[in-house]
């Protein structure tokens, strides 16, 4: 009797420590690149642009063994072209009278919509970066504001 109660607590304890082994998970990354145009006139390209091509950054790297001589010559540019992405139209900053709120409004909507699509998805929005380059005189007509949205989301090991 005493056997068989030791027996059951022992196959207890481990049935319990079984379930506490938790998977292994990682962090999967989603990056959104908004792109805006500060051209007038709408002549400039807005865009929202998400990569759905998976890369194995392994083929584009090289090493440095004594900080002057690289390999990196041999990896063709047109190789790290991606063919699958998503693209959304934007808005441009500008049109001929100037700036235009509205088309800021409406940018803002459209990427915060993405916003809350990535979080149904189970994303969470984890750092933003943004730049600008701007009009700076009369000879100089391009610019545009860019933004990255970096988008992590917790998944089970494969």
């Amino acid at each position: 009797m005493r056997l068989l109660l030791v027996f059951t607590l022992l196959l207890g304890t481990l049935a319990a420590q079984a379930q506490e082994v938790k998977t292994q998970n990682f962090n999967e990354w989603r990056i959104v690149t908004v792109v805006e145009s500060i051209i007038p006139m709408g002549l400039g390209r807005s865009r929202m642009i998400e990569n759905m091509t998976d890369v194995n950054t392994e083929d584009f790297r090289t090493s440095r063994v004594n900080g002057k001589q690289s390999s990196q010559r041999t990896i063709s540019r047109k190789e790290l072209k991606v063919d699958k992405f998503d693209e959304a139209k934007l808005l441009n900053f500008f049109s001929a009278a100037g700036i235009n709120f509205q088309n800021i409004a409406s940018n803002d909507a459209m990427i915060a919509a993405r916003i809350m699509e990535l979080e149904s998805e189970g994303y969470t929005l984890a750092y933003v970066t943004s730049a600008v380059e701007s009009y700076s005189g009369k000879q100089d007509e391009n610019g545009i504001f860019i933004s990255r949205m970096y988008f992590k989301k917790s998944v089970p090991a494969k």
